[in-house]
């Protein structure tokens, strides 16, 4: 029998953020600039953020990341999602 994987943090009643790509977060912490909005340039098992304000750029583990994320401020639709590719 299958297990249907659950979008929940473990422990928590939480769902996991769904980042791609070329969104744009806001961490709970600000950074030392000041700036607390992030871009998003990489997701795999590292979450790869640009700083809007500084445009330093930092590697965080998905666990780190699902902690400080306080909210995804712009959302890209996914081109496997139903993008027209041209």
């Amino acid at each position: 029998m299958l297990q249907q994987k659950s979008n929940l943090m473990a422990g928590s009643s939480r769902p996991l953020p769904d980042v791609q790509p070329g969104d744009r977060v806001q961490m709970r912490k600000a950074h030392p600039c000041g700036g607390d909005m992030w871009d998003v340039y990489r997701v795999g098992a590292d979450i790869g953020l640009r700083c809007t304000t500084c445009d330093r750029q930092v590697m965080l583990a998905r666990g780190a990341f699902n902690k400080q994320l306080k909210r995804i401020v712009l959302h890209q639709p996914s081109l496997e999602q139903g993008g027209e590719s041209s």
